[in-house]
């Protein structure tokens, strides 16, 4: 008669409970800061756009009512992903977080795209604002931003460090704006706004493209790092009556979070004394790996695997 072992779970699991319900708390805090600075600033630059009319300005007043709306949304999700696991969401609700900086991510890529559609134009018919009006704006513009930025810079979720994108975006955006405006104090260079602009959007399109993709990727459920996954794998085999590994998956709920699944062919294992010592060797052998959530099945060597497509996967 087949035997299965079921019901390994690693022991460090609950032990972060704690310090997960505080770094949550904190990057919910990090978070509505910057929704409400960068909400209250974005009414400011409305209105200084339009006293001094600048297109610039009007233009980087609806990138940063998009990124405000991004960010309010990110708080939404960010403080949802911290509720406990349900019997419909049984690993929790962390991957909204992931959901958030998904679409912070796709919104941040499309005010880039609009802003360089807005700034060429301006290459071929510039036109001088009212400089003084920008440069005070330029100073407060950077010191918000700035000061937001410094907020979500002390996070470590991968929300918080789109977020921190959308928002480094704006203060070199305004840092734009600064030394366009006290240049064009003393010089008739109206062209100096769009190309700045064109320059400081290409930059952040390309670091804002990076993180994109990682989270596309882990959205996705793609291994957070092939280097640990063949790591863990290794470990795994050279565990004495460890005869083979397959269905062996590493992901991340989140960015931060991760979660292994593997069944391990074993063989010599005659009483139940012996299935309780490979079970403490399997958790030594991934304790270091710091995971949110395992599940191993240990399988007889001559069973018949209950998922026919356990195949195994190549490094």
């Amino acid at each position: 008669m087949h035997k299965h072992f079921h019901g390994y779970h690693a022991h460090g699991h609950h032990s972060h409970s704690h310090g997960d319900h505080h770094q949550g708390n904190g990057s919910s805090r990090r978070i509505a800061w910057a929704f409400f600075l960068n909400l209250g600033f974005t009414v400011i630059e409305f209105i200084g756009g339009l006293l001094t009319n600048s297109t610039a300005i009007m233009a980087d007043a609806v990138h940063d009512l998009g990124d405000s709306l991004s960010i309010g949304l990110s708080w939404v999700l960010a403080k949802f992903s911290g509720r406990e696991a349900s019997g419909s969401f049984t690993y929790g609700y962390r991957r909204f977080s992931l959901l958030g900086a998904l679409i912070n991510g796709l919104v941040l890529v499309a005010g880039s795209l609009w802003v360089l559609a807005e700034a060429l134009p301006r290459l071929v018919d510039p036109q001088m604002p009212v400089v003084e009006g920008m440069l005070g704006l330029a100073v407060f513009g950077v010191t918000v931003n700035g000061y937001a930025a410094y907020k979500l810079s002390e996070g470590k979720t991968l929300n918080e460090r789109v977020l921190n994108w959308h928002l480094l975006e704006d203060v070199l955006g305004w840092l734009a704006v600064l030394v366009v405006s006290v240049v064009m104090l003393f010089v008739d260079w109206p062209i100096l706004d769009p190309l700045l602009s064109i320059g400081f959007t290409l930059f952040i399109l390309i670091n804002v493209a990076r993180n994109f993709w990682e989270t596309v990727r882990l959205f996705l459920q793609a291994t957070p790092s092939p280097e640990t996954r063949a790591e863990i794998e290794r470990a795994l085999e050279a565990l004495p009556g460890v005869c083979g590994i397959h269905h062996l998956h590493f992901w991340s709920l989140d960015g931060e979070h991760h979660v292994l699944t593997a069944h391990l062919s074993v063989s010599g294992l005659r009483t139940a004394d012996e299935v309780r010592l490979l079970k403490e060797r399997v958790s030594v052998a991934l304790a270091d790996y710091d995971l949110a959530h395992t599940t191993v099945e240990l399988e007889l060597e001559d069973e018949q695997c209950r998922d026919v497509s356990g195949a195994r996967v190549p490094h």
